[in-house]
């Protein structure tokens, strides 16, 4: 039996997961993201998980190369649509639980994932040391999230949240012991219709309305953060 948890609800894909969907396929369309993960902790023939994966959508990838992939979501709805990406892919399974309390043995992965999940900064310390619990000595807690400060997808965040402090996120996660690098990604859509849904699900109203007359085409310009912390592999006998 999975251990008991509380959902933390993500209103943009919970509430408007079709359009959601639409995000993902515009997001990063050089695969800049992929390629840091796969240079910090590649999953080449190992096992890795994603935290909060929502509707499954980065498991394909990660299950061509892994040897087994397991997509951890809160919201049944995404669980559900989830199982139903994987169908047929033999080394994935999709489980519902929370970063809090993953239903996954000790020692159990070599790589635990989260994107734009959970992983917010303070307050999110009893899913880093859930994440070490699961990882085996030497597996890494790779966390992707949007770069705030950086313009201008970061402008509008902030317009949003204005009590926001890029600078105590990212103290928070280098006293955790992360490492930290930065990744410049271009969002490109397919047409203007999806570009300014795609904004109306992330930003107020007011903020999706200035964003959409800022961008002249149909792309954005959008950084990254990737926090890396690595589980130590023991100590030294001597």
């Amino acid at each position: 039996m999975s251990p008991p948890f509380r959902s933390i609800p993500s209103p943009n894909i919970w509430h408007w997961p079709e359009v959601y969907e639409s995000e993902n396929r515009a997001q990063d369309i050089d695969g800049r993201i992929p390629a840091e993960l796969q240079r910090i902790a590649p999953w080449d023939g190992r096992t890795i998980v994603d935290v909060g994966c929502g509707t499954g959508y980065h498991l394909p990838l990660f299950a061509s190369h892994a040897h087994r992939v397991v997509g951890v979501e809160p919201h049944d709805p995404l669980v559900d649509a989830a199982r139903a990406r994987v169908v047929g892919l033999q080394n994935v399974e999709v489980v519902s639980g929370s970063a809090e309390a993953l239903p996954l043995d000790d020692a159990s992965a070599d790589i635990v994932h989260a994107r734009t999940a959970y992983f917010f900064g303070p307050g999110c310390g009893p899913g880093v040391s859930e994440a070490m619990r699961v990882l085996r000595p030497g597996g890494t807690l790779v966390v992707v999230d949007l770069d705030v400060g950086a313009s201008p997808y970061g402008d509008w965040m902030r317009a949003d949240l204005p009590k926001y402090d890029c600078a105590a996120v990212e103290s928070f996660f280098a006293a955790q012991g992360f490492d930290l690098t930065r990744v410049d990604t271009r969002w490109e859509f397919a047409d203007r219709a999806t570009l300014v849904e795609v904004l109306g699900i992330e930003f107020t109203a007011r903020t999706a309305a200035r964003a959409a007359r800022s961008i002249p085409g149909l792309g954005v310009d959008v950084r990254y953060r990737v926090h890396s912390r690595r589980k130590p592999v023991g100590l030294e006998r001597i």
